[in-house]
């Protein structure tokens, strides 16, 4: 088991450094348009690997698909929108509270409101109250508020991919990240227009899809197959903090100690759910939310 479990570490690492290489895009093309760049190349990505025909799925599968794709292309726009004022730990924090929301309301047991109260502490942590001495924590709201969207979508996301479990997971999300990209592609060019088509900007959104969506997707794929879920989703909550650590290490995003303790009391709730999601609607989905 010590592969696998290295995987999915090795997926967070790919992941956290791949999104922080992608807020330095932020400068030449925006949030949006660094979002539409990642989804765009990732779907093309997925498309050449798994090479989905429309004639295998049904009309009521390819309606299914579609919602879910769009779901994946406005939580991927939120997601960035919310690390244009945030740093990308507690930006990952705020939408870990997506799932636990959702696997708390699938459970019947008393222990997951202690989950529950973790996750709460946490976020009140993060919220922007003035301090002691009299300054606030530099948190934007309005990032905050997109964060929280994202979360929203997140647990959506889970819903929706949940009615695709009878279809092949590559083919259907090859699909819906064509969907997805159908979402953001506008919004992209609206705000960064032909900036996107900048020889160097395009490799960058390559590089940006490969480290953040083809190499954890294809990590994560290979060590679901080996581990339990419960384990799978216990690792999957380091997340946050690898998150954090990456956006300290790349772009030199400095936490205070009360974000540090915030990021961990989430994670703690994210560890206490996943350990009692065997069985149970509402557990960690495959992926995360950049996927």
């Amino acid at each position: 088991m010590l592969l696998p479990a290295l995987a999915v570490v090795a997926s967070i690492v790919s992941l956290t450094v791949g999104t922080s290489f992608g807020k330095s895009l932020f400068a030449e093309i925006g949030p949006q348009g660094t979002a539409t760049m990642r989804v765009v190349f990732a779907a093309a990505i997925l498309l050449t690997a798994w090479r989905p025909r429309l004639s295998e799925f049904s009309a009521s599968n390819l309606r299914a698909i579609a919602l879910y794709g769009a779901t994946l292309g406005l939580m991927n726009t939120m997601f960035y929108m919310s690390l244009a004022t945030l740093p990308i730990g507690i930006a990952i924090a705020i939408e870990f509270t997506g799932p636990l929301a959702l696997a708390v309301t699938a459970s019947r047991r008393i222990i997951d409101y202690v989950w529950v109260g973790f996750a709460v502490a946490g976020l009140l942590l993060l919220i922007p109250f003035p301090q002691a001495g009299g300054s606030a924590v530099a948190l934007n709201p309005v990032g905050i508020g997109f964060a929280f969207a994202s979360a929203i979508l997140w647990a959506l996301y889970i819903l929706f991919g949940q009615r695709l479990g009878h279809i092949h997971a590559g083919h259907a999300m090859a699909i819906g990240m064509v969907v997805a990209s159908m979402v953001v592609l506008p919004v992209g060019i609206a705000v960064a227009g032909t900036r996107l088509l900048d020889p160097s900007l395009l490799t960058a959104g390559f590089t940006l899809a490969i480290f953040s969506s083809a190499i954890p997707y294809s990590l994560e794929m290979y060590s679901l197959k080996r581990l339990p879920k419960q384990t799978f989703g216990i690792l999957l909550s380091l997340e946050p903090a690898i998150g954090a650590l990456s956006g300290m290490f790349v772009l030199n995003e400095k936490l205070t100690v009360l974000q540090w303790i915030a990021i961990g009391s989430v994670m703690i709730a994210s560890i206490g759910s996943a350990t009692g999601t065997r069985g149970r609607e509402g557990e960690l989905p495959v992926a995360g939310p950049e996927v």
